[in-house]
């Protein structure tokens, strides 16, 4: 059995690594790759697939640990003010998710299945290719440049992310590229948002289930959260290198083709 859950956290933390940056549902994922493998058990409890998470948070602290610490001896008087400024455009960008998705986060678990996976996997696919082809001219070009309204309004786009399947990567980009954004820039602020929130959503669901797990399940969370990290790392570096030349139209054709698999799949089996 413990090998078998190895087996399992293994799958799960290359899903979280890839999914979870790139604007395709990392939960939405976590869900359908559950329901294919047919698993209920540690792996498959909301504990674990939060906490997760937490490897993947690690890869954007490790890859923009100098960007992203105002403390570096390194920097310049100017350039750490710039960086204490990013924070607080993160933070700014937080506070719907923070207001909004704290009082409907127990609601929104009823709402953790295929269906609703399926519908949003379609819908965020069409309005990926529509914003893509209707964008107006990007006037933000860097975080720098980004007002603090700017980051507000993303941040109220991610709340939408509650919604299974959505993606928080998702929304994030599409609200940064309605309000003006480049691609590599609202790529950049979903990384930079994620720390905050992915912290926050992971502690909340330890609280709410307690840390309390056997010595095995303590070795499956971690080992699915090192491969979590790993491949979140490489997801990363590919999505910053992909938005350079390429737009977003890709992964919403993805998104509906997925979503169209999914209704099929659960309505022939």
């Amino acid at each position: 059995m413990f090998l078998i859950e190895m087996l399992k956290t293994f799958i799960l933390g290359i899903v979280e690594g890839i999914t979870e940056w790139l604007p395709i549902s990392s939960t939405g994922h976590m869900i359908l790759v559950n329901e294919f493998i047919n698993n209920n058990g540690f792996t498959a409890s909301d504990l674990y697939i939060y906490v997760i998470q937490l490897g993947a948070i690690l890869a954007v602290a490790t890859l923009y640990f100098k960007r992203l610490n105002p403390f570096s001896p390194s920097k310049s008087k100017t350039e750490k003010f710039s960086t204490w400024n990013m924070w607080g455009k993160v933070l700014v960008a937080c506070i719907p998710a923070a207001v909004i998705g704290l009082a409907l986060d127990s609601f929104m678990e009823h709402f953790e299945n295929w269906q609703v996976v399926s519908a949003t996997l379609i819908i965020y696919g069409i309005a990926f290719i529509i914003v893509e082809r209707c964008r107006k001219k990007t006037v933000v070009n860097s975080i720098e440049e980004m007002s603090y309204k700017t980051a507000l309004y993303i941040g109220a786009f991610q709340v939408l992310s509650i919604i299974p399947g959505t993606s928080r990567s998702g929304s994030t980009i599409l609200g940064a590229m309605l309000v003006g954004c480049g691609r590599s820039v609202a790529a950049e602020f979903s990384f930079f948002l994620a720390i905050p929130v992915m912290f926050g959503v992971s502690f909340l669901k330890i609280l709410k289930y307690g840390i309390a797990m056997s010595a095995a399940n303590a070795v499956i969370l971690i080992s699915g959260m090192l491969v979590a990290y790993i491949v979140s790392m490489l997801a990363i570096k590919f999505l910053t290198e992909y938005v350079k030349k390429h737009d977003f139209k890709f992964f919403g054709i993805y998104r509906i083709i997925l979503g169209i698999i999914v209704i099929l799949y659960f309505c022939i089996f």
